[in-house]
């Protein structure tokens, strides 16, 4: 009978933990979608956009985008 009632207790256990385990999972992934839309928010607010590819051009002494071939 002790190892029945070992059994039910770590079964409890370990669906508490995967409860657990899949709401931190959800709250995380939860954040990461509120901060992508900030920061693409903000973004749109600044006026700031992609310039792709960066390289350094001598002449002008700072980088501009890369040219396509």
């Amino acid at each position: 009978m002790p190892p029945l009632i070992f059994l039910g207790l770590a079964g409890v256990g370990l669906y508490a933990g995967y409860k657990l385990f899949s709401a931190l999972v959800k709250q995380a992934g939860k954040e990461n979608r509120v901060d992508a839309a900030a920061r693409k928010q903000a973004n749109a607010q600044s006026g700031t956009k992609d310039l792709g590819e960066l390289e350094w051009d001598e002449k002008a002494g700072a980088y501009v985008p890369k040219k396509s071939v």
